[in-house]
């Protein structure tokens, strides 16, 4: 007993200070911020953080600091160096994490004129770094003007995107990038659950919020947030919201935060079309127009492979292009809902471990069919368009269009999910007697003809049969709902509008 006490009193209580009182304030990285960041941090230490994202840590000082001497970037001639911006150095920590070290061309262009507050029009394709883009400019404001106090749910900068598959990988890009800046990030989508986002949203104050327009206007119908604060408004893939019929909703959305004169807007597009020049106009005051237009629309990344098949050959072509190969992480592209269900089925009776994301999948199992996917649980993903754009996922090494899309546009955007990064990538197309008839509209997007070969002999072997009842697993796997066997509550009807696109 005696000895309990004696290293009661030895271990400090004795003090009458806590350890830990005189210990500075620092980022999740351990290096210390200026006061107006520290208020910053303050303010948020108990605030939550968006959908699968940990609250910001306050940990203790490391003995050594980060420097911008740890970041060292040779100079090279046409290039910029992200030093060259004169960015915070918590920004510069995060950029440097990242391993990015020389501005992408759309970068380069839009910074300078994005910092000093101009708006911007840019028109660039997917996987130009426009995110990053944008994602700096916001940040860099808000850590040169923090709030010492600021509402709930009033984001400071709203970034609208088309789909969730987008939204959910801007959020990601920008908690990366504010990484020690100490702001917080909220991302807003469908398809999960809407009282646990709301308790999000009003639980304290926003910094960036990333939205889509169709959750974003339920949360403003239930007046759930406040729009009025906004000062930096993001319009990413504005040519892809026309065409998915959001632009009633994102009028109402942009109606709601300040004039365009008393606000900074971004706004980007890979076409600008008539109608998105006039958006454009409507929604930016005195804007930079940036232009970035690949001199050839498909990467040379990328080998191109164009086989004629017939559509009873195709799936056996797939399957044995798998097998052989012995390929482990490929994206399957079909256009409709029905073709990638029966796509699916017919590999998994194959033992080929493989997964669906179309719109008919819930949100919270396409979350995690992408992670899964990413981290190389699922061999084979089977997707629509849906994937197309937006989800960014390094080392695919094979894109294959089992059905060619209808849009040349969609062509590009599913074989740039390969051949990312540097790295090498195989598109294989299958072009059959429907599909033959895309081929010339994509090759004059591509600017070059494709050539079109019969795949080898091998390659058209028919494929085993099924080793796996799905049928009876499922069975097996689930308890039986509805009415008992042999009775029948009504006629047998499908809701679902299965064949739809997407």
């Amino acid at each position: 007993m005696i000895k309990r006490i004696l290293q009661f009193f030895r271990g400090g209580r004795g003090k009458g200070k806590n350890p830990r009182a005189e210990e500075p304030l620092a980022t999740s990285s351990g290096t210390a911020v200026e006061e107006p960041l520290a208020r910053n941090r303050r303010r948020r230490r108990k605030k939550k953080t968006a959908v699968g994202t940990e609250p910001l840590a306050v940990a203790a000082a490391p003995e050594t600091p980060w420097r911008l001497d740890d970041f060292v970037v040779v100079p090279e001639e046409g290039k910029t160096r992200f030093h060259d911006c004169q960015l915070p150095l918590e920004l510069l920590h995060a950029i440097s994490d990242l391993g990015f070290q020389y501005c992408s061309p759309i970068q380069a262009e839009t910074l300078p004129h994005s910092l000093a507050g101009r708006d911007i029009i840019g028109q660039a394709q997917t996987g130009t770094g426009k995110t990053a883009a944008f994602l700096i400019t916001l940040i860099t404001e808000f850590l040169a003007r923090p709030l010492s106090a600021a509402p709930s749910a009033a984001p400071r900068a709203l970034i609208l995107a088309p789909t969730r598959e987008l939204v959910i990988q801007i959020g990601k890009e920008a908690e990366a990038l504010a990484k020690y800046s100490g702001l917080t990030v909220l991302s807003v989508f469908g398809g999960i659950d809407y009282q646990r986002q709301r308790q999000q949203i009003t639980a304290g104050p926003v910094d960036i919020m990333v939205a889509t327009p169709g959750r974003l206007i339920d949360f403003q119908r239930q007046k759930t947030v406040y729009l009025g604060k906004v000062e930096i408004l993001v319009l990413d893939e504005a040519d892809r919201m026309l065409d998915m019929g959001f632009i009633p909703d994102v009028r109402r959305i942009v109606q709601s935060t300040p004039p365009k004169e008393e606000r900074q807007t971004l706004f980007f597009s890979a076409t600008m079309t008539p109608e998105v020049n006039h958006l454009a106009a409507q929604w930016t005051k005195k804007p930079m127009h940036v232009e970035i237009v690949p001199e050839r629309v498909a990467v040379d990344s990328v080998e191109q492979i164009v086989y004629l098949a017939t559509a009873k050959e195709k799936y056996d072509l797939l399957y044995n292009l798998i097998t052989s190969q012995n390929l482990q992480r490929v994206m399957v592209f079909a256009n409709r809902r029905d073709e990638t269900r029966r796509l699916t089925e017919r590999l998994k009776r194959n033992a080929i471990n493989c997964a669906m994301l179309s719109g008919e999948v819930s949100q919270g199992q396409r979350i995690k069919t992408l992670e899964d996917f990413r981290h190389g649980k699922i061999r084979v993903l089977v997707a629509t368009d849906v994937a197309g754009r937006g989800i960014h996922i390094d080392d695919v090494s094979h894109v294959v269009n089992y059905t060619l899309p209808y849009e040349a546009e969609d062509y590009v955007h599913r074989i740039g999910r390969t051949g990312r990064a540097g790295a090498k990538g195989v598109s294989i197309s299958f072009a059959c007697e429907e599909g033959a008839f895309y081929m010339p509209e994509i090759e004059a997007l591509l600017g070059h003809k494709l050539e079109c070969i019969h795949p080898p002999a091998e390659l058209l072997i028919p494929a085993p049969r099924g080793t796996i009842d799905l049928g009876e697993q499922a069975r097996q796997s689930k308890p039986r709902s509805g009415p008992p066997r042999g009775r029948r509550s009504g006629p047998h009807r499908s809701g679902s509008r299965s064949g739809a696109r997407r």
